[in-house]
């Protein structure tokens, strides 16, 4: 059964430029997440859904996911109470070198949680997962810098939340074996690239698609989208653009891999 996962990352009235488009505002987050709930969705988290299709177990009624990547404060001060009115699960994945607190790095794009407003939403059933460290296009890092984005990513969320996050989404959505492979072999169970299109159990756990909300996805469009219906239309230009700059990201990376070795 292909399953729809909801991508959002910023949600807010008037986020900076740098995250206004992937935004959404707190009011079109309520009516899609009205819409949900009267259309019956049952909200899963990531961990939950890539467990049932591990073990073979039925399904909800109209099992679906909904996911923020990075880790911007509206989620808590926006997300949370509407999330908490309809007793939806949610997953958070967050860059852990964006959360303001004893790790932060440069590179935020916005206002970034903190810790014990990352810990507020765990205590809430939110699952809490990694998101690299300082957000780099992972599938063009050498490998010791790959390594360490993946393990200190993991290092940090136990050390702060007492329990090893079990789901990771790839910053950019972007991946590849080698990424996909450090990303396991740092202890995570299952991760998301994007992809625009539903999950279904055959793309296997380490590549799970996701649909993105927008700031400029209505009402009909996000219905659209929950309904796996018109996808490939919606993200027409998303896609030709997206294929296009992976022969780049691989020729800028095959171009690194040449350079190391003739040193």
């Amino acid at each position: 059964m292909p399953v729809p996962i909801l991508m959002y990352h910023a949600v807010g009235r008037a986020p900076a430029r740098e995250a206004y488009g992937l935004s959404v505002t707190p009011e079109a987050f309520a009516g899609q997440m009205e819409l949900l709930d009267a259309g019956g969705y049952t909200p899963l988290t990531t961990a939950q859904l890539a467990d049932r299709w591990r073990d073979d177990a039925a399904m909800p009624r109209r099992p679906m996911v909904i996911t923020f990547d990075d880790g911007y404060e509206g989620v808590h001060r926006h997300a949370r109470p509407v999330l908490t009115k309809y007793g939806f699960a949610a997953s958070l994945f967050v860059s852990t070198g964006w959360v303001r607190g004893a790790y932060e790095e440069r590179g935020a794009l916005d206002t970034m949680l903190d810790w014990n407003q990352v810990r507020e939403l765990a205590a809430d059933g939110t699952e809490i997962g990694g998101h690299s460290h300082t957000h780099p296009q992972m599938d063009q890092l050498p490998d010791n810098e790959l390594w360490f984005e993946a393990l200190r990513c993991m290092e940090i969320i136990t050390g702060e939340l007492g329990n090893p996050p079990a789901s990771f989404a790839y910053p950019y959505g972007y991946s590849s074996r080698r990424v996909r492979q450090a990303v396991r072999e740092a202890g995570f169970s299952q991760s998301l690239a994007v992809g625009n299109a539903l999950a279904e159990r055959c793309q296997g756990p380490y590549s799970l698609r996701r649909v993105t909300v927008q700031r400029s996805t209505g009402i009909e469009e996000f219905e659209q989208l929950v309904e796996g219906r018109s996808i490939a239309r919606i993200f027409a230009r998303d896609r030709a653009l997206t294929k296009g700059y992976a022969v780049v990201r691989r020729a800028r990376a095959a171009g690194r891999k040449v350079s190391r070795t003739r040193v």
